[in-house]
């Protein structure tokens, strides 16, 4: 992705390239971005508004980000690890030295999953 979010808070603009995302995590009406540095950025807009700003700016690079029941958005470039039966997903990548353990429904974690298992089944040539 060459493109570039841009979120306007009511103090500060931030610019940030979406591969630096790794999840947006909802508190109410604030939702808190943190990048693959461990920097976090607060912002006083529920996610669903997060999830439009991501589609509108980045359009159909939007499909990298995915939502994680009421609560989260993570980026699917860093799945590593999902977890159904203790709700757990850890995201991580070998260009960043941290690794993200976050609690998501099972629900959630099921579809995910389920996703993740046919996307592989697709990529089956000649099987």
């Amino acid at each position: 992705m060459s493109k570039y979010l841009v979120l306007i808070n009511s103090n500060e603009v931030v610019r940030v390239s979406p591969d630096r995302i790794v999840y947006i995590l909802s508190d109410g009406n604030y939702s808190t971005m943190t990048l693959v540095d461990k920097e976090e950025h607060v912002f006083s807009f529920n996610l669903s508004s997060f999830e439009k700003i991501i589609e509108q700016q980045l359009g159909t690079d939007a499909q990298t980000f995915i939502r994680l029941g009421k609560s989260l958005i993570i980026n699917g470039k860093y799945i590593y690890y999902v977890n159904v039966s203790k709700q757990q997903i850890i995201l991580s990548d070998s260009s960043f030295p941290n690794k993200f353990t976050l609690s998501a429904s099972k629900e959630a974690l099921k579809a995910l999953k389920a996703v993740l298992e046919e996307s592989i089944k697709s990529r089956r040539i000649g099987i």
